[in-house]
């Protein structure tokens, strides 16, 4: 489906569509402008450094995004327990109940995990770091913590994969409300 593209921004979210339909290998230059409506005069008005810089562009909107409706929260907020609730609510929400694939994640596993390894492994590590954290101000031990946040990020792209995998977006959705449920943080 071809989307109506004015501005860069505009670009930039129908790029991260593109790259999660086709992966970075599959978009080629002629298909993003068939989705895009762009001429490759117009995506590299947009994007002088090319399909790379399209990419890297996607990944910042990603970590954007992420930073602002998931990580500040989760170190910010003075109730922990609420922040992670977020945390599930807006994951639920931004992977579109496990119908949308995580983008970074498919990086990670891709021929293109290098060109990006850096923005890829940061995008992990904040959400972990940034979990730790409101789970330490919840009243968790430092290590225990830390080891609960890698197993809550680690499960959340399991369970997206699997449901990509089983073509079942309920697969996503009750990992999230187990995950959730584990963490023992219900509201009062």
């Amino acid at each position: 489906m071809t989307r109506t593209v004015n501005e860069r921004a505009d670009a930039v979210a129908a790029l991260a569509e593109i790259f999660r339909e086709f992966g970075y290998e599959g978009a080629s230059l002629s298909l993003i402008g068939a989705r895009t409506g762009l001429g490759k005069g117009s995506l590299y008005h947009f994007f002088p450094g090319g399909k790379e810089e399209m990419a890297a562009s996607v990944l910042a909107e990603i970590d954007g995004w992420f930073a602002r409706a998931v990580f500040a929260p989760l170190r910010e907020d003075p109730d922990p327990a609420a922040a992670i609730r977020r945390m599930f609510r807006e994951t639920d929400a931004y992977f579109r109940s496990g119908r949308r694939v995580c983008l970074v994640g498919a990086f990670a596993l891709g021929d293109v995990r290098d060109r990006f390894a850096a923005r890829i492994a940061t995008y992990f590590a904040a959400w972990r770091d940034a979990l730790a954290d409101a789970l330490r101000r919840a009243g968790r031990a430092e290590g225990s913590a830390a080891e609960e946040a890698e197993h809550v990020v680690s499960a959340i792209q399991g369970a997206l994969v699997m449901a990509r995998a089983v073509d079942d977006p309920a697969v996503f959705v009750r990992a999230l409300a187990r995950l959730e449920a584990g963490l023992g943080l219900a509201e009062p």
